[in-house]
C-alpha cells in the first residue's frame, strides 16, 4: 500500500516512519492522498471518493487510526469509522522484576504494537531492577536497566505519544535485593524495610531519584502492596508493638513529600488499606469490609489510589470495591490482569471475563485510567507476547462504550500482531482441562505442576485421578498445531505452548500408571516405562527445553533463564533416576520402591478446588518436592 500525507505532521513524523515500516507501507507521491488534521476529541478516520484523512485529538489516536486506515482501506473500499476514547489512559504494566526483563528490542516490539492498538501509556514494574547509585547489590545479577536504557525506553514511547513511568516498591516486595548481607541494615523483614530509620529514607529518596529521572512523565507508582509482614521484624524488636497502620501513615507521609518536592504525582496499590480495616488486616475482598472515617480522614488524598482485581467475572463486585474506596476520597485507578501469572499459557477465560465486568463498571463510574498487568510470578515461565489478544481486548474497551464485538476485536488482534484470535485462545487450554471450573475461575495451573512434579513422588496424581489428562493435552498440542501460521513473524511463540502439550500428553498421568503397575506386582510395565516411556519423556522435555531457552533469549535480557534452566534440569535428572530405580526393582536389585509404595494424597483440600479439582500451586519447589529445599531459621 502507498499513502502520501497531507497537513501538519509537526510531532508525527518520526512515530510515521516506524509503524509505515512495521506495516509494509511505502510513502510515495502516487500513493493514497491522507489529510491529516485535528479533530474535536474524537478519532476520525476514512476512505471516500478515493482520498483518505485522520483527525485526531490526541498524539496516540493518530497512530491507532493509521492503523484502521491500513486495516480498512487497503482494497480500496470506502469506509467511516469516528471512536470516542472511554478510558483516558489505558495500557499494560510489564513485570520486569520476575527475572523476565524485556531487552530494548522486545520493549520497542511491544510499544509498536500498543501504539497500532491506539494505547497511550505503560508502566514498567521494577522492584530491583533499575540502576541506583551508590547500591551495586540493588539488581546485582538481576538484567537490571541501566538509566540509558530506561531513557531509550521512554524516547521510543514518547514518538507515540505513550507515556512510559516507574512503577517502584518503597516498603515491601523488595526480597530480592534484601536477601543480600551488605544491605541488611535496610532490612525489616524478608521483604519488607524497616522504616522509620533514617538510613532507610535515604535509600527512598535514591529509589524515586533513579526510577524518576530517565522518564518524561512525572508519574510514578510507589507501590505499598501486601505489606501484611511490615513492622513484625527488627522493626518490632527496636520499637516494640505499633499498629501497621501507624506505620504504614508514618511512612507514607515521609514518601510523599518526597515525591511532591520533586514535582511528581505518586500512585499506590490501596489493598492495604482493605486489609487492615477488615479487621483481620489480611482480607483483601471482604464484601463486608467498610473504611473508619478515623483511617479515612489520615489517609493522604492527593495520591492516586490503584485498586487491583483480576479474579471477579460479577459487575457487581466492582461496583462493590468501589463503594469501599468512596470514603477515602482519592482519585481511583484499575488494574485488572491478562493472566501469564504462573503458568506457561495464558488464562484467557478468566481474563476476557474479568477484563469485561471490571471495565464496563470502571467506565459507567468514570473511573477512566486503566491498566493490564501481566505479573511473572514465580519466574516468568510465560511472557507478555502471547497475551497480546488480551491487550487488544482492553484497548478496543478503551474506545467502545460497552463491551467490545468479538468479530471487530478478532480483527483488530489479527491486524495488529499477524495472529488469529483463535490461535491466542488456544493457550488458555493449557491450564483450563478437565477438573477446572468453567473459563478456569479458580487459575488451576496444571500446564506448571504436571510439569515439574517428580513421576516416582506423584504430589498432584490424587488431584488429577480419572481426569484425563493426556487426551486433553494430546489435543491441545494438535489444535495448537493446526493454528499455526508459518508465515507469521509471530508464529515462533507456539513454539512452546506446542510442545509442552506435547510433553504432558506424555507425562501428566505417567505417576499413576506407574502407582498402578507398581501396586499390581507388574514389573514388565515397569520395565516398559523405565526403558522406553520415560527415556521418550526426557527427549521431549529437551525439545521443549530448547525451545523456551530460544523463545527466552529472544525477548529477555539472560538474567532469569538460569532459574528455568535449572527446573528442566531437575526434571529430567528425576526422569533419569526415575528410570534407573525402577529397573533396580523389576530385575531384582531392590527389593522395594518406597517413593511408590506412599498413599496418594489430595495436593489441596481447600475450599477453593472443593477438595477435588485439577488444583493450583504457586511455587516451583512445592511442586517439585515436598521436602526441604531451603530452611531459613529466621524467616524475616
Amino acid at each position: 500500500m502507498k499513502l502520501r500525507f497531507e497537513g501538519d505532521l509537526t510531532g508525527l513524523q518520526p512515530g510515521l516512519q516506524v509503524l509505515l515500516q512495521e506495516l509494509s507501507v511505502t510513502e510515495a507521491e502516487d500513493g493514497l492522498k491522507v489529510a491529516v488534521g485535528p479533530s474535536s476529541g474524537d478519532l476520525e478516520v476514512g476512505l471516500e471518493q478515493g482520498a483518505a484523512y485522520i483527525r485526531y485529538g490526541q498524539k496516540h489516536q493518530f497512530y491507532r487510526a493509521l492503523g484502521l486506515l491500513v486495516q480498512h482501506g487497503s482494497g480500496g473500499e470506502s469506509f467511516s469509522i469516528r471512536e470516542k476514547q472511554h478510558l483516558d489512559v489505558v495500557g499494560p504494566m510489564f513485570d520486569l522484576s520476575r527475572n523476565g526483563v524485556l531487552t530494548l528490542e522486545s520493549f520497542k516490539f511491544m510499544i509498536r504494537k500498543m501504539a497500532l492498538m491506539g494505547m497511550n501509556t505503560v508502566m514498567l514494574y521494577l522492584e530491583d531492577t533499575y540502576e541506583i547509585e551508590g547500591e551495586p547489590y540493588f539488581g546485582y545479577m538481576r538484567g537490571r536497566y541501566t538509566q540509558a536504557e530506561l531513557k531509550e525506553i521512554d524516547d521510543y514511547a514518547d514518538q507515540f505519544g505513550i507515556e512510559a513511568f516507574p512503577s517502584i516498591q518503597t516498603l515491601a516486595h523488595l526480597e530480592e535485593f534484601l536477601k543480600w548481607e551488605p544491605v541488611k541494615d535496610y532490612k525489616d523483614t524478608k521483604g519488607a524495610l524497616l522504616v522509620s530509620y533514617d538510613k532507610t529514607d535515604e535509600l527512598v529518596e535514591k529509589m524515586i531519584d533513579a526510577a524518576s529521572a530517565p522518564f518524561r512523565s512525572r508519574k510514578i507508582h510507589i507501590g505499598m502492596d501486601e505489606a501484611e509482614e511490615l513492622g513484625r521484624g527488627k522493626y518490632l524488636d527496636k520499637n516494640g508493638f505499633t499498629s501497621r497502620f501507624d506505620i504504614m501513615i508514618t511512612h507514607l507521609d515521609k514518601v510523599l513529600d518526597m515525591t511532591r518536592r520533586r514535582g511528581l504525582k505518586a500512585m499506590m496499590w490501596s489493598d492495604m488499606f482493605l486489609k487492615l480495616a477488615s479487621g483481620t488486616g489480611s482480607e483483601h475482598y471482604n464484601k463486608d469490609t467498610q473504611i473508619p472515617a478515623e483511617m479515612a480522614a489520615r489517609i493522604p488524598k492527593d495520591v492516586d489510589l490503584v485498586y487491583w482485581d483480576y479474579v471477579h467475572t460479577e459487575e457487581t463486585d466492582y461496583e462493590n470495591q468501589i463503594a469501599q474506596h468512596a470514603p477515602l476520597g482519592c482519585n481511583l485507578v484499575y488494574a485488572g490482569g491478562v493472566w501469564v501469572f504462573n503458568t506457561f499459557g495464558v488464562n484467557y477465560g478468566l481474563s476476557l471475563k474479568a477484563t469485561d465486568a471490571a471495565l464496563r463498571v470502571n467506565k459507567k463510574h468514570g473511573i477512566r485510567e486503566a491498566y493490564a498487568t501481566m505479573w511473572g510470578d514465580d519466574g516468568m515461565e510465560s511472557n507478555p507476547y502471547i497475551a497480546l489478544l488480551g491487550l487488544q481486548f482492553y484497548a478496543e474497551h478503551a474506545y467502545t462504550e460497552g463491551s467490545p464485538d468479538w468479530d471487530v476485536l478478532a480483527e483488530r488482534v489479527k491486524f495488529c500482531t499477524g495472529l488469529e484470535a483463535d490461535a491466542y485462545l488456544q493457550m488458555k487450554y493449557l491450564d483450563e482441562t478437565p477438573g477446572s471450573e468453567p473459563d478456569n475461575r479458580k487459575q488451576s495451573n496444571p500446564s506448571k505442576f504436571l510439569l515439574y512434579q517428580d513421576v516416582l513422588l506423584g504430589l498432584f496424581d490424587k488431584q488429577i485421578e480419572g481426569l484425563e489428562m493426556s487426551a486433553h493435552y494430546a489435543k491441545v498440542e494438535q489444535d495448537i498445531s493446526s493454528r499455526r501460521d508459518p508465515g507469521a513473524s509471530l508464529d515462533y511463540i507456539f513454539d512452546v505452548p506446542e510442545k509442552l502439550a506435547g510433553v504432558l500428553k506424555r507425562k501428566s498421568e505417567i505417576g499413576i500408571e506407574l502407582k498402578r503397575a507398581y501396586d499390581a506386582g507388574d514389573k514388565d510395565t515397569l520395565t516398559r516405562i523405565a526403558k522406553d516411556v520415560l527415556p521418550e519423556i526426557a527427549e521431549a522435555v529437551r525439545a521443549l527445553r530448547a525451545a523456551h531457552r530460544t523463545q527466552w533469549l529472544s525477548m529477555f535480557k539472560p538474567f532469569g533463564w538460569e532459574v528455568i534452566d535449572i527446573r528442566y534440569g531437575g526434571v529430567l535428572s528425576r526422569l533419569d533416576t526415575a528410570s534407573v530405580r525402577l529397573l533396580d526393582y523389576a530385575e531384582g536389585r531392590i527389593g522395594r520402591i518406597e517413593e511408590l509404595e506412599q498413599e496418594r494424597l489430595l495436593y489441596s483440600t481447600s475450599n477453593r478446588f472443593t477438595n477435588k479439582g485439577v488444583g493450583w500451586c504457586s511455587f516451583y519447589y512445592r511442586m517439585a518436592s515436598p521436602n526441604v529445599f531451603f530452611h531459613v531459621n529466621n524467616p524475616f
